[in-house]
């Protein structure tokens, strides 16, 4: 009997691998090619912002642009969101039957991935062909040149210009800032984007009784928070003094704080900047940007406050100390055990007034119908806004993050495979699949998707989402800068350090001095091994925090900033409708405290 199942398996496993290799190895001709494309065109990619004849001659160009590839398998990876799980389900399939060219499209818990890339690039030995890279590493790879061809606006000129398409149209791209470097050359291009905003239950907010309550207890209108004072007020209304809505336990604040690589990405993705972190300057602050790190002549320089920087900072200390405050206080109890992922959908069981830091990554996952948090007609009944700002933001700091992720190719896969991974790379962002991909997914990242008809069709649906993307207020959202020499390494170290200050171990200022520590620790030993050359870290000699503040101020620059006197000034709100005016095109900021 076994003898019969093993040879079973084994006639089976032959028949798959002898189909497989069918699959892989056979030619498709120009016509079943041709027919593939306009079958993808006509059933899945609608819609678009190119009419069908346009995309179908894209698509020509595709199949023209793979043939020395036809048959090549190739790997890539990229983090775990549901852009990406579209792209390796659907779009994988798609461009084989197109191109001839099979890719096998991973996904990974994005700690794993920055991990992984970590060995390729310390090793030189190929783990993937080609990477779904964030742009947070825009300060490490021209570094350490590893991109092929020495950057991707290099590689796309030389060895790349027979596999770039001619309808790349980069300037499209809302985020192309982000995978830039200091050089002016792009080095990595964006796939998906989505921002960190606040987000809140705009039909409670909008309660003639909450309303009441919160004016008599705190003096102001409720709305939507314009500075951390009224976050915290209203976070302690909903928690403490409403307390359930429709026998239901709310609460005023929602968040993640389990020991774990996504717990160090809540604070350098912005939690700091919001607080008021860092020096005024976009897409980050300069010379000192979110993570504390001062970089003079291009040359990170520290990040302790005795070298110039400003991760153990006042401002840093008060934004550790309140993301503990407010996550042991006025967030669901089991919120302290939880990751990124996990955290995410939350809010759309419908028992969370706001959320001060939400990802709108997580906007799919609130708009299903029958959800908790929308109304029968399909409009939800939250809405998206910026994120508050802490007591030491100034005008002309970045205000925000959004998250990145861009085709990455490095030099050390075999040159063949990385220009099939570069087709495949602008096949997923081309105009003839973005506009699909946003439709379902809600990740912008195309200038000519943003203005679509099918986005303001779809605007009362995402609360906001389009409205954002539409204002000149998104440049106040980016991602991770320049300033930071090393991603891999230097991220290791946030979560472990802050963990320590949620579990009580530590203060938010030993804390963040152990940050800063370990921070100026790498970059020392970066220094020291010489390897990223005149672009690496030139540490800055130890002087007095006073030196600094003195020096901040004769410069004109902010970080680091002094201890404020008075870290709770007056809660300040907005209402949420004349919010949206300042988020037309032109339209100067609304006062505060009119909501």
């Amino acid at each position: 009997m076994d003898i019969t199942r093993r040879d079973a398996i084994k006639a089976a496993a032959a028949v798959g691998v002898t189909g497989s290799g069918i699959l892989i190895n056979s030619r498709p001709s120009h016509a079943q090619q041709v027919d593939a494309a306009k079958k993808w065109v006509d059933s899945e990619f609608q819609p678009s912002t190119l009419s069908k004849d346009e995309q179908m001659s894209e698509m020509e160009w595709f199949i023209k642009a793979a043939k020395p590839f036809v048959g090549m398998k190739v790997n890539c990876v990229s983090e775990i969101l549901n852009i990406h799980e579209y792209e390796s389900k659907t779009l994988t399939k798609a461009f084989g039957e197109i191109t001839g060219i099979q890719v096998n499209h991973d996904l990974m818990d994005e700690g794993l991935l920055v991990d992984k890339i970590e060995v390729e690039m310390q090793s030189g030995r190929p783990i993937y062909d080609f990477w779904m890279n964030d742009s947070d590493f825009i300060g490490t790879h021209p570094r350490y040149k590893d991109i092929v061809g020495g950057s991707l606006t290099d590689f796309m000129a030389a060895d790349g210009k027979d596999v770039t398409s001619p309808t790349l149209d980069l300037k499209d791209f809302i985020g192309l800032s982000f995978g830039t470097f200091t050089d002016g050359k792009l080095y990595q291009l964006p796939d998906q984007q989505f921002a960190n905003l606040y987000w809140f239950r705009h039909d409670w907010f909008n309660r003639a009784d909450l309303k009441a309550q919160f004016k008599q207890k705190f003096g102001y209108e409720l709305g939507v928070p314009v500075n951390w004072s009224a976050y915290e007020d209203i976070a302690e209304f909903f928690t403490n003094d409403v307390k359930n809505i429709d026998g239901v336990r709310v609460y005023g604040h929602m968040d993640y704080g389990k020991k774990d690589p996504s717990l160090g990405w809540r604070f350098t993705d912005a939690w700091l900047s919001m607080a008021g972190g860092g020096d005024r300057g976009l897409p980050n602050g300069r010379p000192v940007d979110e993570w504390g790190i001062r970089m003079e002549d291009g040359r990170p320089r520290g990040s302790s406050i005795s070298r110039g920087g400003d991760a153990n900072g006042p401002a840093a200390v008060y934004a550790l100390t309140k993301f503990v405050e407010w996550l042991k206080k006025y967030a669901p109890p089991e919120a302290a055990g939880m990751d990124f992922l996990e955290a995410g959908p939350v809010p759309g069981q419908g028992h969370i007034a706001q959320q001060i830091f939400w990802y709108t990554t997580f906007s799919e996952s609130m708009t299903k119908p029958g959800s908790q948090v929308m109304n029968a007609d399909g409009t939800p009944k939250w809405r998206m806004a910026p994120s508050p700002h802490g007591a030491y933001w100034k005008e002309g700091q970045k205000l925000g993050y959004q998250d990145t992720g861009c085709w990455t190719m490095l030099k050390y896969a075999d040159p063949q495979r990385v220009k099939a991974g570069w087709l495949y790379a602008q096949f997923c962002t081309s105009k003839s699949v973005t506009l699909k991909k946003a439709v379902l997914t809600q990740h912008l990242i195309r200038e000519s998707d943003v203005q679509s008809q099918a986005m303001t069709d779809l605007a009362p649906k995402l609360g906001g989402l389009v409205e954002f993307y539409r204002s000149p207020a998104r440049k106040n959202w980016t991602p991770t800068g320049v300033n930071v020499p090393d991603y891999g390494k230097m991220a290791q170290v946030w979560w472990q350090n802050v963990s320590n200050a949620i579990a009580g171990s530590v203060t938010p200022q030993q804390a963040m001095d152990g940050l800063a520590r370990d921070q100026d620790a790498i970059m020392a030993r970066i220094e020291r091994s010489g390897v990223q050359g005149d672009l690496g870290p030139k540490m800055n000699p130890i002087m007095t925090p006073e030196y600094w503040y003195k020096k901040s101020a004769a410069d004109g620059n902010l970080a680091p900033q002094r201890k404020l006197a008075n870290e709770k000034p007056q809660g300040q709100t907005i209402a949420y409708e004349e919010l949206l005016k300042s988020w037309a095109p032109g339209q100067p900021a609304p006062d505060a405290n009119k909501g």
